[in-house]
C-alpha cells in the first residue's frame, strides 16, 4: 500500500469533488519507482470509479500521464507524486474530471488565448515546498489550452537525466527544451514570463489610493488588511505576493497555528486580502518614492501610483556572502534554500556558510542526505542556539570550522569547491566539494529608497512606535524596518500598527486649520 491511512482518507474525501472520467496511462520499468508508482494508480483506480488505468509506453518510464478518456491533456508525472507534489496530483485529477480551477478569469483567459506550442518540463524535488505552485500551474495551463504540455521531473527518480542537464537547483523549468525559469513562479509569473505582463496603459488611469502599501508580505498584507477595514480605497504593490515567506520550510511559531508551510500560509494570506475590496498589483518593482502633493511611487514599468499615504513593508531577502563565485554558480551549486535543493546533491559533499540558526538547521537537514557538511562560520563561536549545536555536534559526517572566511566559490560549469581563511593565522585552506548553501541572514529591501527616507547603517528604514517614518504620511512595518526581530508574528502586528496610523494620518491631514480671522 503507497498511500498510508490518514493520506488516503484524505485524497478519498477529494476524489468525491471528481465529476467525470480519467484514465490513468501509466508507463514502468522493473524498478523499484516503477513497482510503487504502479502501486499508487491502481490504489488510485480502487478509491474511485471515475479512474481508470492502462498501460503504454510514454516518453519517460517510471511515469503516467492524466487524460480525459480520448483526450491528451498533456499532464504528465514522471516520478511519484507525492510529499509536497500530493496536492499537484488531486488537483489534477479534479481539474481534468471537470472541475473548476480555482483561479482568476482574466489569466484563464490569457492561457486559453495562448498561440503557438509550449511543451514545459518541470524538475522539481518532493520536499521542496516552492515546486508545487510551478506544476500546479503548468498542469493548469496544459489542461486549459491543448497546445500546452507538462511533464513534472522527479529529479532524485531521474537522478541521471537531472545531472546531464545540469540542474542543481528546484524547481527548473524548460520551455520548448530551452531554460524558462528557476525557484517559484505563480500562473501570473510564468504568463508575464512568456510575454504577458501587465502594460504601463493599465496603471495611467487608477485613482489615488488612500493608503498605498508597498511590499507583498505578511506586513503588507495585514496593513492593507487593517487600511480596508477602515473603509478607506487601499492598494497593494507587490513585486512577489508572499514575499520572503515563499521560501520558508516550516512554521511552528505562529502562535495558535501549530505548523504550517511558507507557500500555504501565503496562500492563505492572499485569500484573506481577496475578501476585501484591496487592489493588488502583483509583478510590480518600485523604484521610487517621492511626496509632492501626494505621495508618489513609480514603478520600474514607468507607471507612477499616487497616494495620499503609503506604507513601505518591502521585507528582506536572502544575505549575499559576496565573494568571487557565489553570483556566477548560482544554481550551478550555489543555493540559498537547503529544503528545496538539498535532495539534488546526495551523497556529495556540501558547505553551508553561516553558524546561526538558519544555517546550522540546514546543516542537521544535509547532513541526513549529502555524503559530508562542512559548516563555515566567521566568529569564533557558533551562534545558533545551544540545542542545534548538540544535535549537530552529535552527527558523524559533519565538520565545523569556526573562525573561518570565505574568500571564494570556485568551479568551471558547476561548483568544484570553496576557498576559506583562518582568520586567526591567515592562512588560507581549500575544501573540494559540489555545493555550497549561503545561511548568513536577510538584508533588507531598502536600496531603491534612496535618500528619502532615514535608514539606519543596515539598510534598515528608521521608524517610531506609531511606524512612522522621517517623511510625514509615509510609514514602514515588517522586516525592512530597524524593528530588532525580524518574525512574522511581529510584521503582521507591526502592519496593523502602520495601517491604524495611515488612518490616523489621513483624518488629521482632513482637519482643516482653524480660521485666524
Amino acid at each position: 500500500m503507497m498511500l498510508d491511512k490518514d493520506i488516503k482518507a484524505q485524497l478519498s474525501q477529494y476524489l468525491q469533488m471528481m465529476e467525470d472520467d480519467v484514465l490513468l496511462t501509466v508507463s514502468v520499468g522493473s524498478d523499484e519507482v516503477s513497482r510503487n508508482m504502479l502501486e499508487l494508480v491502481d490504489e488510485l483506480a480502487t478509491m474511485s470509479s471515475y479512474i481508470k488505468v492502462e498501460k503504454a509506453q510514454l516518453e519517460r518510464a517510471p511515469s503516467f500521464s492524466v487524460n480525459r478518456p480520448g483526450e491528451d491533456t498533456g499532464v504528465t508525472f514522471a516520478g511519484i507524486p507525492l510529499g509536497h507534489e500530493f496536492t499537484s496530483l488531486v488537483l489534477a485529477l479534479l481539474q481534468i474530471s471537470g472541475r473548476a480551477p480555482k483561479a482568476d478569469q482574466k489569466l484563464i483567459d490569457q492561457v486559453k488565448n495562448m498561440e503557438g506550442e509550449y511543451h514545459f518540463e518541470s524538475y522539481i524535488s518532493l520536499t521542496c515546498q516552492n515546486c508545487p505552485d510551478v506544476v500546479q500551474s503548468l498542469n493548469l495551463m496544459s489542461i486549459l489550452n491543448p497546445n500546452i504540455t507538462h511533464t513534472m521531473i522527479d529529479g532524485a527518480a531521474f537522478k541521471e537525466e537531472a545531472e546531464s542537464k545540469n540542474i542543481m537547483a528546484v524547481p527548473t523549468v524548460f520551455l520548448n527544451g530551452e531554460s524558462f525559469g528557476n525557484g517559484r513562479m505563480t500562473l501570473e509569473e510564468i504568463i508575464a514570463k512568456m510575454g504577458n505582463a501587465p502594460d504601463i496603459l493599465d496603471f495611467a488611469e487608477k485613482d489615488p489610493f488612500d493608503v498605498l502599501v508597498v511590499g507583498g508580505g505578511p506586513a503588507t498584507a495585514s496593513a492593507a488588511i487593517y487600511a480596508a477595514r477602515k473603509g478607506v480605497r487601499t492598494g497593494i504593490v507587490a513585486e512577489r505576493f508572499g514575499g520572503q515567506v515563499n521560501d520558508t520550510a516550516g512554521i511552528d511559531n505562529f502562535i495558535s497555528v501549530k505548523h504550517t508551510e511558507g507557500p500555504k500560509f501565503v496562500a492563505n494570506l492572499e485569500e484573506h486580502v481577496k475578501d476585501y475590496n484591496i487592489d493588488v498589483m502583483n509583478l510590480q518593482r518600485a523604484k521610487r518614492i517621492e511626496k509632492k502633493d501626494m505621495i508618489e511611487v513609480e514603478l520600474e514599468n514607468g507607471a507612477v501610483l499616487k497616494g495620499k499615504s503609503a506604507i513601505l513593508a518591502t521585507g528582506a531577502r536572502w544575505r549575499k556572502i559576496g565573494v568571487p563565485g557565489e553570483d556566477e554558480f548560482r544554481n550551478k551549486g550555489v543555493a540559498y534554500c537547503p529544503h528545496c535543493d538539498g535532495p539534488l546533491f546526495a551523497g556529495k559533499h556540501v558547505a553551508v556558510i553561516g553558524g546561526g540558526n538558519s544555517g546550522i538547521e540546514a546543516a542537521i537537514d544535509l547532513a541526513g542526505i549529502v555524503k559530508h557538511v562542512t559548516v563555515l562560520e566567521f566568529a569564533p563561536e557558533l551562534k545558533a542556539d545551544s540545542v542545534l549545536q548538540d544535535r549537530l555536534y552529535s552527527l558523524p559526517n559533519v565538520t565545523v570550522l569556526k573562525n573561518a572566511q570565505t574568500k571564494e566559490i570556485t568551479g568551471e560549469d558547476n561548483v568544484n569547491g570553496i576557498t576559506y581563511a583562518a582568520r586567526d593565522t591567515g592562512v588560507e585552506h581549500h575544501i573540494e566539494l559540489q555545493g555550497v548553501f549561503v545561511q548568513i541572514g536577510l538584508l533588507p529591501n531598502t536600496d531603491w529608497l534612496g535618500d528619502t527616507i532615514e535608514r539606519n547603517k543596515f539598510g534598515e528604514i528608521v521608524i517610531d512606535k506609531h511606524g512612522t517614518t522621517n517623511v510625514p504620511g509615509i510609514f514602514a512595518a515588517g522586516d525592512c524596518t530597524d524593528d530588532p526581530n525580524k518574525q512574522i508574528i511581529i510584521s503582521m502586528g507591526s502592519g496593523a500598527n502602520a495601517a491604524l496610523s495611515a488612518f490616523d494620518y489621513l483624518i488629521r491631514s482632513e482637519v482643516e486649520e482653524p480660521s485666524l480671522t
